[in-house]
């Protein structure tokens, strides 16, 4: 029980002190402590669960188990690498004039109740908070995406309130059927909103009313994850927020959201016994899939490209979890894995590219490699991780997903190969000539801090050749409890 108060208390008490310090110097480092300590608690949380099993603590009030509990440990991870990359590029844009004392303190507060929502939905046991922490990170994240307070960025900032507001609001309907279903059941105590409580029921739910309530679950997260045609949100909130809020929206909060649809349609199929919930998932995967590869070719902001490529993998791991089963499951959290890692790392290298060129716009943005080779590097690297390269982990768990679709789903595996066919031709031939095209700028004097990018990408390489036995393992468990 401690190491849950500690993972979900250090955020808390960090965004309350940055709240106060956040626009001194010492500031980023505090971020940056608060973050370390966060993801050893997350760390120590996960060695618990290994060691003794699911937990179940707090008057049954949070429940780990190896699912949520290696999604709590890659947003600590991606949450401290995110937070030291922030250090430099949050201080250039305080020196260049974007950013006010107040608005750094605001993004410093901000960012560790971002990671605290996310931290919370994840280990919560119960529907209701875990909506009420979805709604928290909107409006956390609403904060931290008008951060430059320019036009476009609150046009993104208000779009993105509305949208999502209006999504959580079905998640809102369809959890109050959720409850509406098991009250007969369990009582109006507060267990009918459990989830475990709901998962040892759920064979006796009623049929028509988890169809209805899974339904309005799947539109009100689904608009969290970005999946089409719910996703308009998604490109303007990645091109004009702080650029280590796009890494986190990408890596982190694309997977809570799905997290949530995941426990839903575990209780829906147990009670159904049918392929409603997985035709459903399948089908808004694979039009996610399709239409983001195909809007890729038409972007000129490179922070929208690769938004609409957090779309197209969305849509994938969504795919894999409608199919089921063991390996789609273990597929679809591998691909979890290895898109957070891989995604927050290329927009750590785009934020410093964009920030030397002072444009996102790609035609603007030539020879990267010369003017610096980290940043150069580490953009086409990601890329080629990104677009399924291998011996990267995404070709990997992409690989699982299409035989396994080949297998189950023949019908889909042709969308699925034209769309990543698509996506790779796209972005492949953007990215190409902003790191080795011709240019006459100097080269930059100073090396960029990079660290957080290869070590990401070094992860996503191993992950690639070699799985440890023991995250293996934890993925079969996960993949059992959901598939």
């Amino acid at each position: 029980m401690i190491e849950i108060l500690f993972v979900l208390g250090l955020p808390v008490a960090g965004g309350l002190v940055l709240a106060v310090i956040g626009h001194r110097d010492e500031a980023p480092a505090v971020n940056v402590a608060v973050s370390l300590l966060t993801l050893i608690a997350a760390a120590a949380l996960t060695v618990r669960v290994i060691a003794d099993g699911p937990l179940l603590v707090l008057d049954k009030q949070f429940f780990v188990d190896p699912f949520n509990v290696f999604l709590v440990a890659l947003t600590a991870f991606v949450g401290f690498t995110t937070s030291i990359f922030s250090r430099p590029y949050m201080r250039i844009e305080h020196e260049h004039g974007r950013l006010t004392v107040g608005r750094l303190r605001l993004y410093h507060s901000m960012y560790q109740i971002f990671n605290f929502t996310m931290l919370l939905a994840l280990l919560t046991n119960n529907m209701g908070i875990l909506w009420v922490a979805m709604e928290a990170a909107t409006l956390a994240t609403v904060l931290l995406v008008s951060l430059y307070r320019t036009a476009a960025s609150l046009e993104a900032a208000w779009k993105y309130f509305i949208l999502c507001g209006v999504g959580l609001a079905q998640a809102l309907f369809g959890t109050i059927l959720l409850y509406f279903a098991a009250e007969r059941l369990l009582g109006a105590e507060g267990g009918a909103l459990l989830w475990t409580e709901l998962n040892n029921v759920k064979g006796s739910l009623e049929p028509t009313v988890l169809s209805l309530a899974f339904v309005f679950l799947l539109v009100g997260y689904g608009t969290k994850v970005g999946l089409v045609p719910l996703h308009n949100w998604l490109p303007d909130a990645h091109a004009e927020g702080p650029t280590p809020v796009s890494a986190v929206l990408s890596g982190l909060l694309l997977n809570v959201a799905l997290y949530a649809v995941v426990r839903c349609k575990v209780l829906v199929e147990g009670s159904l016994h049918t392929a409603f919930a997985k035709d459903l998932m399948m089908g808004f995967g694979l039009l996610s899939v399709v239409v983001a590869a195909f809007l890729l070719s038409r972007q000129k902001d490179i922070k929208r490209m690769f938004a609409y490529s957090s779309i197209e993998h969305m849509g994938i791991i969504t795919f894999a979890f409608g199919m089921g089963g063991p390996v789609a499951s273990f597929a679809g959290l591998l691909h979890m894995t290895v898109h957070s890692l891989t995604k927050s790392a290329i927009f750590f290298a785009v934020g410093h590219a964009t920030q030397k060129a002072g444009t996102q716009m790609m035609d603007n943005i030539r020879g990267l490699i010369t003017l610096s080779p980290m940043i150069g590097w580490g953009l086409m690297l990601g890329t080629l991780a990104i677009l399924g390269m291998p011996p990267f982990g995404v070709f990997t768990s992409e690989f699982l997903i299409l035989t396994t679709a080949m297998r189950d789903q023949p019908w889909a595996t042709p969308f699925l190969l034209l769309a990543l066919g698509v996506a790779f031709a796209a972005v492949f031939s953007r990215v190409q000539p902003m790191v080795f095209g011709e240019t006459t700028a100097k080269r930059l004097p100073l090396r960029p801090a990079m660290a957080p990018v290869f070590v990401h990408l070094a992860l996503v390489l191993m992950l690639g050749l070699w799985i440890p036995p023991f995250l293996a393992d934890w993925y079969r468990q996960a993949a059992r409890l959901i598939g």
